[in-house]
């Protein structure tokens, strides 16, 4: 198997509300309001919001087991400390709660988290040890 991701699609209880945050964000939906899904193209992948109990049936999950798979944290990366900051205070205006304010980390970089209105975290980042290209992608 190639070592790519090309999708990847987090549940969400409310689609429409779901996309209308990412929205907020600056992310423009490719698709029709009308579909059940929404699909954002990114550098590189594409990112999707669909229906949580749509989804945990697709993949064969039970919802009890918290919806449709386990616990995982998308990411995005900056070049910059203010950078995180910036992007940190974009998603709290957009809606998001704010878990984890920029901070150093352990690791040598500087990161924070917000919350969506679906409970996902995503974590925001700068990596001095990564390089972001032109297009927003990432390199190890």
């Amino acid at each position: 198997m190639e070592q790519r991701i090309s999708l990847i699609t987090l549940g969400v209880d409310d689609v429409p509300r779901a996309r209308a945050f990412y929205e907020k964000l600056g992310w423009t939906a490719a698709n029709s309001t009308e579909d059940d899904v929404a699909f954002f193209q990114c550098p590189g992948m594409i990112f999707a919001v669909w229906d949580r109990a749509k989804l945990a049936e697709d993949s064969g999950l039970p919802l009890s087991d918290g919806g449709a798979g386990g616990v995982s944290t998308p990411a995005i990366n900056f070049a910059s400390d203010a950078e995180v900051d910036a992007a940190l205070a974009e998603a709290e205006q957009a809606g998001a709660r704010i878990a984890r304010s920029g901070a150093p980390t352990f690791w040598g970089g500087y990161s924070g988290v917000f919350v969506d209105p679906d409970g996902h975290a995503w974590e925001i980042a700068h990596n001095p040890h990564w390089t972001i290209g032109p297009d927003g992608s990432t390199r190890l």
